[in-house]
Parts: C-alpha cells; structure tokens; sequence
C-alpha cells in the first residue's frame, strides 16, 4: 500500500472524491471542509493535511486536517490502511481524530502503539441525510436570512452553542466566524422570527449533491414549541428545491431531542461519529 500527500485541495478530490463520493453521506463532513477551504481559506490557520491511501491504484482511505482542527478519517475499505495513516498524521500532529466509530477507535489504538498522546472520547455524534421533508405542524412566525444586523444576536447565540455543545469557546473564532456567515461566505444563516428572534440555523459545507445543515440554536426560554423544527425543515425544504439531492446534519447523541426532532421532519440515520481529544493537543 501506498500513502499519498496533497497540498492543494483540488488535487486531493482527484484522487479521492470517487471513493468518498460513492458514500456521500458518510464523507459530507470532508466535503464540507473541502468546501470551505476553496470559499474561506482565511478561516484555517495553517497548511491543510491532505492524505490518500491506495492499494495499487484504488484508492482505499482518505483523511484530512484544517489547523487548528481534528483529523477527519474516510470510511475505511482495508484495515491495514489505519495504521499508515496514524503513523503519518503522527508526524504532523494533531489535536484528536473524528470520524466512522469503529475507524476512528482503531486508529486511536494505532496511533497510540506508535507513541501518540493517549485519546479520550469528548462527543459523540450521528449523521443524517434527508432527501425529502416531512413538514411538521405550523407554529407561528418566518423564516428570514440573518443580516449585519443581527450580528450581536448571532454572536451571543454562536457563543451560547459553543459552550452547550462543547463546554468551551473562543470568543475570536466566535467574531471571525459570525462575520463570515453575516457575509455570507461559505455559509448562510436562517432566523425564525416569531415577534422576536426564536431560533437559528446555517446551512454551508457543500457536498456533490448536498449540503449542511447546522448549527441550530433556540434559547432554553423558547424551547419545546417547535420553532427549531419549523426552521430547520423551511431551510431543508429550500435547499431541494434550489436543486440539492441531500440535506446532511451531525446531531449528539447525548441530546435525544434533537434526534428525535430531525428524524420526524424526515433525516434518517446514516452512522455514527466518534470524535477524540489526544492528551496535550
């Protein structure tokens, strides 16, 4: 087997977007990166790792790495591919690893064998597709685009999911980011309005035939009545008809409610994500 390294994006996806697009859902989060790094490459601070994995000329793992981010691990279609990969990511260093549960655990157990920082499981997640909308009930209010002037709203709110989802924030990345999305580079953001300001969602990270959905945000005060599935099934609803074939969103698995709520609008289950910390980074 042989590993391959690319410094641009458009060169990886040559060699790798057959094999990750042949199971578009599972591979929506590298897409998205992919995505992103083309439309807001200011938005990382560092080179990107790119790395393929062949055996002969197919192409059997993939893996990539925006700083200061986790590695994101492909599915993977030989085993024995984990370990090249964790002994050259190990080179370069990185912060933890994400990606299909059982890969992403054999390559922590890997890339341990080989002298890495020990992994810890901080999240994990599921992924959804959707292909069509289950409309839930009416609740009162719209959907409307987010605009500069909603930016102290989306920086409070920005902040507020990062700490419920991650327990921490960097109230620089939070600024930078927020005024991305207003811009709308890369990504667009959705408020339903109800009197006032009721819950929020972005939409970004294109895929071959999709995008995603994320993050969503009501406050606790307003939570329960619906607005988070009301929007969230507006802007999936969208999103087909300007031509995706898929909506894809990541949800906890820890929050039974949210997968509750995406999976009555229509998302179904595809696999689940584990991510892990690596000790120091």
């Amino acid at each position: 087997m042989e590993l391959r390294r690319f410094a641009e994006v458009d060169d990886f996806l040559d060699v790798a977007g057959e094999f990750l697009g042949a199971r578009e859902a599972e591979h929506n989060l590298i897409f998205g990166v992919c995505s992103n790094l083309r439309e807001t490459p200011e938005a990382f601070n560092g080179p990107p790792y790119f790395a393929v994995v062949l055996d002969g000329e197919r192409v059997v793992a993939a893996a990539l790495r925006t700083p200061p981010f986790r590695l994101i691990l492909s599915e993977i279609d030989d085993p024995s591919a984990i370990g090249i990969l964790a002994a050259d990511a190990l080179e370069e260093g990185a912060p933890g690893v994400i990606g299909p549960v059982e890969h992403v655990r054999a390559f922590v157990e890997a890339w341990e064998e080989r002298g890495g920082p020990p992994g810890h499981l901080q999240m994990s997640d599921r992924v959804y597709r959707l292909t069509e909308v289950r409309h839930p009930p009416p609740v009162p209010g719209h959907r409307r685009l987010a605009t500069p002037a909603d930016r102290e709203l989306v920086l409070a709110w920005t902040e507020a999911f990062m700490l419920e989802a991650f327990g921490e924030v960097d109230l620089d990345e939070v600024a930078a980011t927020t005024d991305r999305w207003l811009a709308g580079r890369g990504r667009t953001l959705h408020l339903w309005e109800d009197g006032e300001v009721v819950s929020l969602t972005g939409v970004g990270g294109k895929t071959p035939n999709g995008i995603r959905i994320g993050p969503v945000y009501t406050p606790p005060t307003v939570r329960g009545r619906g607005y988070a599935s009301a929007l969230v099934a507006a802007v999936s609803q969208a999103e087909l008809d300007a031509g995706r074939r898929f909506c894809f969103l990541f949800t906890d698995l820890a929050n039974p409610t949210s997968n509750h709520i995406y999976q009555v609008i229509g998302y179904e289950a595809i696999c689940d994500f584990d991510a892990y910390g690596f000790d120091g980074g």
